[in-house]
């Protein structure tokens, strides 16, 4: 049966990860997008590497690819020690470390190689199916004819497909509820410009790209209803940390009376972190800040300070979608009801 056009699946073509069977292969975010490249992960610390090196990224993509890490390692004979050196890869997003304890407790059941694939599988398919399903919950809560501004890439290239805060987007455009769709450059990594923009051109979603310090300005115009984004934790209380310039875009939207949507699946929830801050902040080499394309930028003997998250205060956040639903404001209380105690 062909697929209607209102389908969103028809927006749904990129994908970021391809298992090979004894391998991983990974989309080189790095080099996108003028060139389409994937890298050949043999083994656990290919996988790792791709990590740090931002190759792979996106939270949910992360915990996706260190999943089949888990599984590499478990052939390599040395499950615990590369499973470590994976979970260290990067500090910020809470799924690496859920993927990787999934993983683990399936290896100490007693799991083979052949089961440990099985589970991350499931933990691919589990991600492409709450992504839909917040697609479908976010989009609900657009009016017609919307305006809407995202940070970053939380499309399919950061999880298993059609995304977190672009997924809210690609169903909003295929409902035809959404009129405009603006993004963020994203630095110091132009994620935005690189990868926002690449994605939604591949399924025919037009974008206007606009630089960072043009989000308020772009509020004050009336021309945009909503701020939405992904996270790569979210704590206890609401809080959620995201891509560096999060925080900014929630104040300027506070300010200009326009919503601020978190679209996130629920292995972002961390309950343990009782607030923002709980959450590590990673920190990145200087020079992604004073150089860009590998140009020297700044002149020599300047510092920098290169934060790759910030933290939103859960006061500032209108709503919070997840697969399980809805969550109005969100607060200590609402967390509760809806999540529980989980990682804690």
């Amino acid at each position: 049966m062909p697929v209607e056009p209102h389908d969103p699946c028809v927006l749904d073509s990129v994908r970021p990860l391809r298992w090979q069977g004894t391998s991983l292969d990974v989309l080189d975010q790095r080099r996108l997008p003028h060139e389409t490249a994937w890298l050949h992960c043999a083994d656990a610390e290919a996988v790792a590497a791709a990590i740090r090196a931002l190759a792979v990224r996106g939270a949910p993509a992360i915990g996706i690819a260190a999943a089949y890490g888990a599984v590499l390692a478990a052939r390599s004979g040395d499950f615990a020690g590369c499973v470590a050196r994976l979970r260290a890869a990067r500090p910020t997003a809470v799924n690496l470390m859920w993927a990787l304890d999934r993983m683990s407790a399936c290896a100490a059941s007693g799991a083979d190689a052949g089961r440990l694939l099985e589970e991350a599988r499931a933990i691919e398919a589990e991600d492409l199916a709450a992504n839909h399903a917040m697609g479908r919950l976010g989009a609900a809560l657009l009016e017609q004819g919307a305006g809407v501004l995202t940070h970053c890439n939380t499309g399919a290239l950061a999880t298993a497909g059609f995304g977190t805060a672009l997924g809210v987007i690609r169903a909003g455009v295929a409902g035809g509820l959404i009129a405009r769709v603006y993004a963020g450059e994203t630095r110091p990594w132009l994620q935005g410009a690189r990868l926002t923009a690449w994605e939604l051109q591949q399924d025919g979603i037009a974008a206007t790209l606009i630089a960072d310090s043009a989000a308020a300005a772009l509020m004050r115009s009336g021309t945009v209803q909503w701020v939405i984004v992904g996270a790569d934790r979210i704590a206890a209380n609401g809080d959620v940390a995201n891509k560096i310039g999060t925080y900014a875009l929630a104040l300027a939207a506070r300010h200009h009376g326009v919503r601020f949507m978190v679209v996130a699946p629920v292995s972002s929830v961390d309950m343990a972190a009782r607030s923002g801050d709980d959450i590590e902040i990673e920190l990145r080499d200087p020079e992604e800040i004073l150089s860009c394309g590998g140009r020297r930028m700044a002149p020599m003997g300047v510092a920098a300070w290169n934060p790759v998250f910030d933290v939103t205060p859960a006061a500032l956040i209108d709503v919070l979608v997840t697969e399980r639903g809805v969550l109005q404001q969100p607060d200590a209380a609402g967390m509760r009801r809806q999540f529980g105690a989980m990682h804690a």
